[in-house]
């Protein structure tokens, strides 16, 4: 039971913390997990939640679900954090989860938010716990946590994926707080005008605790009208917002630019501006960027259009000169010519031929007549011995062996027919007409 003085700090806490959801039935979204019939519903009001991670943006609801469990479980409930909790602070909590288990056959749940911040040590002092089911852990996260976890923990939970809010979301907990007479400002005459909840939502992207800070500053800072009403406008919200900042985490900074090299790859200029943009604002160092646009010229493109690569060296030269913002022109230039080029892979799958092939060793010796000859002496050894020069032949091409007497797998490079590697085709068979013209 809360004190006057708990009751006290709560209502002077923020909105955001108090208009906290305090059952399922109050939670908003996530219905793709905690909707009617849904599996993590069930096993919340059945009691059965077995170890689980959620996982996903902030202000999606991850710490208020975990408090839903709480409030509604009849398990002990302990919270830790990774970022303040050691090794000794985990045995604790398990001692006492293993006592109340031995003496009263109830169970523990650990709830443990920032949890891929938990180093593998921390994490293996908790494996034998889970495993016997002396506690049951939910891990808290913003990254993914098959990249940012130790396997063994992740192979023992089941993992929940948060999704960001949808805009109807976002709006209906702002609309919440403005009627809630006991902990929003449901006694407090707030109007918020459609308008203003849809710019406030817009820029929250999904984050209601974002929605609601705004909701709060706007709140706090106009005064009330001659008709004894605090209204929200357009502009009071706009004022009463942050700029958006993307929010990038290891995950999702992966996830964005596989998807801003896919874009390179399947010749959609829009997208690709679009990702660079993005990536960008988040704060991507460009250079990142730019190595992938030179990466995917000669893979995507290559002999298709030379040009390609020459206009994204070029970019990378411009951004060592003049640095950003400036260079997002040539960039977006090299990003626009790479889209628009015709595509062929041609380039990569010569070079990955030629390396697997190179792996297998066992090199025989460079033939005689491709052997250096420029040191005194060479012409004893027999170097370069029956080399013809291509230039006093027909078509300036001579037909002899060049590559190493053990290569396999050849030819490495086959052009397609997109673009220049067309033109080299025909170059090719411009020269077969010469056939063996040594003679």
């Amino acid at each position: 039971m809360e004190d006057l003085f708990s009751m006290g700090a709560k209502k002077l806490s923020p909105l955001a913390d108090r208009m906290r959801p305090r059952s399922l039935n109050e939670f908003l979204g996530q219905k793709q997990i905690v909707g009617e019939g849904k599996l993590l519903r069930r096993a919340i009001e059945a009691d059965r939640l077995t170890s689980s991670i959620f996982y996903g943006p902030p202000g999606t609801g991850k710490t208020t679900l975990a408090g839903i469990i709480a409030e509604t479980s009849k398990s002990a409930f302990e919270k830790m954090n990774a970022v303040t909790s050691g090794v000794s602070d985990v045995r604790e909590v398990l001692k006492n989860a293993e006592e109340r288990l031995k003496m009263y056959g109830k169970s523990t749940y650990l709830l443990l938010d920032e949890c891929h911040r938990w180093s593998k040590a921390q994490s293996d002092s908790i494996l034998p716990a889970i495993e016997k089911g002396v506690i049951r852990f939910i891990g808290s996260t913003t990254e993914n946590p098959m990249i940012s976890m130790t396997p063994a923990i992740v192979s023992r939970c089941r993992l929940f994926r948060f999704e960001p809010l949808t805009n109807e979301d976002v709006i209906s907990a702002l609309y919440q707080a403005v009627a809630d007479e006991e902990r929003g400002y449901g006694l407090q005459g707030v109007t918020l005008t459609e308008e203003a909840a849809r710019r406030i939502a817009l820029s929250a992207s999904g984050d209601v605790r974002s929605a609601l800070n705004a909701l709060e500053i706007a709140v706090l800072s106009t005064p009330v009208n001659r008709r004894g009403e605090i209204l929200i406008t357009p502009e009071i919200a706009d004022d009463s917002i942050q700029t958006p900042a993307l929010r990038m985490d290891e995950s999702l900074f992966y996830d964005m630019l596989s998807a801003f090299c896919k874009s390179l790859r399947g010749s959609d200029s829009d997208a690709a501006l679009a990702w660079f943009a993005r990536l960008d604002h988040a704060g991507v160092d460009p250079r990142i960027i730019v190595r992938r646009v030179i990466a995917h010229a000669s893979e995507d493109v290559g002999m298709a259009n030379p040009n390609a690569m020459l206009t994204a060296a070029a970019a990378w030269q411009s951004l060592q000169a003049i640095g950003m913002p400036e260079a997002r022109l040539p960039i977006a230039q090299a990003i626009i010519t790479v889209c628009e080029s015709p595509k062929s892979n041609s380039v990569v799958m010569a070079i990955d031929r030629a390396w697997a092939d190179a792996e297998k060793g066992d090199y025989d010796n460079v033939p005689a007549h491709l052997r250096d000859t420029h040191y005194k002496g060479a012409d004893a050894l027999g170097s370069g011995e029956g080399y013809l020069y291509p230039h006093d032949f027909p078509g300036h091409y001579v037909s002899q062996s060049y590559a190493p007497v053990e290569a396999q797998g050849l030819p490495y490079y086959e052009p397609s027919d997109q673009g220049y590697e067309n033109e080299i085709q025909s170059i090719r068979r411009e020269r077969m007409k010469y056939g063996d013209n040594r003679h």
